[in-house]
């Protein structure tokens, strides 16, 4: 492997519920599991890189609270180097997932520490730095104090020497491109998916879509399209990798495994089309477990579960 993985973004505490359908007020339901899981895109990103191999380091913000001592825990066992992860007086954030029997999700979410969290750009500083190769933003929209400094924490990572990619997830506020569109020139790979690359670039097909994410500085565009895998944009042209069938449980932080995925395949030497096929086939192991990375089991060989669907 030649480096590791800084990943910035968000942690927080989950409590999944599977499977819950719609219900009445002032009645009670039947569950199969109520389950305490780490989530967050920052936390979901580096878990899917321990686990596959990756030494990866975590940036982000608990609180002082048991839920934020579980997490950090949680991460440290699964080889997740929590250097960066910064302790600040109050809650950690927090999310109930209510999964129902497709896999599809409906989050209440309390921001609790993260409504403040890097109000500032990171200093790359030799120690934290040290032995990653890439730096990764996980979470451009679901931390608010991160949206105003995005651009200049990312050209710092490229001044550090720092391969670098985002991740913009779904932006609540409705500013897009005035947030996206400032880093772009400070990223070697976006990740967005359908829906994000539509609102974003205002184009619904992938390759439209792509073309404005590239214009406007970025090397390569990665569509996420979820069961239908992924296309892959860049100077190069455009690739295709087709999606894999399997039962779903939850899809809960599928897209930031298959992040992981994509980057775990670029550190270990692959080309992008390798890449583009190991990322479909860790975010399709992913969904097929509750939790948002617990479907990827420690020591996971995703080249083997290729293979094994190949045949």
């Amino acid at each position: 492997m030649n480096g590791g993985v800084l990943c910035l973004g968000s942690i927080v505490y989950d409590t999944l519920v599977h499977p819950a359908e719609d219900g009445e007020w002032g009645t009670t339901t039947l569950v199969d599991t109520i389950e305490p899981h780490p989530g967050g895109n920052g936390a979901n990103t580096a878990l899917a890189l321990a686990r596959l191999g990756i030494a990866v380091r975590l940036a982000a913000t608990v609180g002082n609270d048991e839920p934020g001592r579980f997490l950090v825990e949680s991460l440290r066992h699964a080889g997740v180097d929590t250097l960066g992860v910064r302790v600040a007086a109050g809650a950690t954030a927090a999310s109930v997932a209510l999964v129902n029997g497709a896999g599809e999700r409906r989050f209440l979410h309390r921001m609790g520490v993260a409504a403040d969290a890097f109000a500032e750009p990171i200093e790359f500083t030799g120690a934290l730095t040290a032995g990653m190769a890439r730096f990764h933003m996980a979470s451009l929209f679901i931390l608010p104090r991160l949206r105003a400094q995005a651009a200049e924490t990312m050209a710092r990572a490229r001044a550090a020497g720092l391969a670098t990619s985002l991740d913009t997830n779904w932006d609540p506020l409705g500013r897009w491109m005035e947030d996206i569109g400032p880093c772009l020139s400070h990223t070697d790979i976006v990740f967005v998916n359908e829906d994000e690359a539509r609102m974003a670039t205002g184009h619904g097909t992938p390759r439209r879509a792509a073309e404005v994410l590239l214009a406007g500085g970025a090397r390569m565009a990665v569509i996420k399209l979820g069961a239908r895998g992924c296309a892959v944009y860049s100077s190069a042209g455009e690739i295709r990798s087709p999606g894999y069938a399997v039962a779903v449980r939850d899809t809960t932080g599928a897209g930031d495994c298959f992040v992981g995925g994509f980057l775990a395949a670029l550190l270990r030497g692959d080309p992008p089309a390798a890449a583009a096929r190991f990322a479909n086939a860790v975010g399709a192991i992913a969904v097929g477990q509750i939790g948002g990375a617990a479907g990827l089991k420690e020591g996971v060989d995703v080249d083997a579960w290729i293979s094994a669907r190949a045949e």
